[in-house]
């Protein structure tokens, strides 16, 4: 395969983030979408792109999110979502860093303006690509 591109996908009750990232983890794409959703939304990312693995984070419902990307046809791996959730709000606050007075209050005291979970989603993929094997677990 000349690509490695890799999907990132953190998923969560109703909604999960997913990221599109090339072999160099930079994001192509990313968004949130409904769960009943996911699946479409992924296989449109799918048209017209060599994707080599989803990297699923093993937390909160993330067997049957897996069950219904396995249609895709691609491998899935399992990442340890361990920190994410404050990482992707330290990544989200450098895309989107505070103006106006909300620049005084420390980050760790702010809340991001909208839900992170593509912020996840990266750094789920991130994570898949930096580590490998070690990232992945046995289908």
């Amino acid at each position: 395969m000349t690509s490695a591109d890799v999907i990132g996908v953190d998923p969560g009750r109703a909604k999960a983030g997913y990221a599109l990232l090339d072999a160099s983890g930079a994001v192509v794409t990313a968004g949130i979408e409904p769960i009943e959703r996911l699946q479409a939304r992924l296989a449109g990312l799918l048209a017209g792109r060599c994707v080599r693995a989803i990297a699923l984070g093993r937390g909160t419902n993330a067997r049957p999110v897996r069950s219904a990307l396995e249609v895709l046809g691609l491998p899935i791996h399992l990442v340890d979502e361990y920190e994410t959730s404050r990482a992707a709000r330290s990544l989200y606050f450098c895309d989107h860093p505070p103006r106006g007075w909300r620049r005084l209050l420390p980050i760790g005291l702010q809340l991001p303006a909208r839900p992170i979970d593509d912020y996840a989603a990266i750094l789920i993929a991130r994570r898949f690509l930096a580590r490998g094997a070690e990232a992945r677990s046995p289908r």
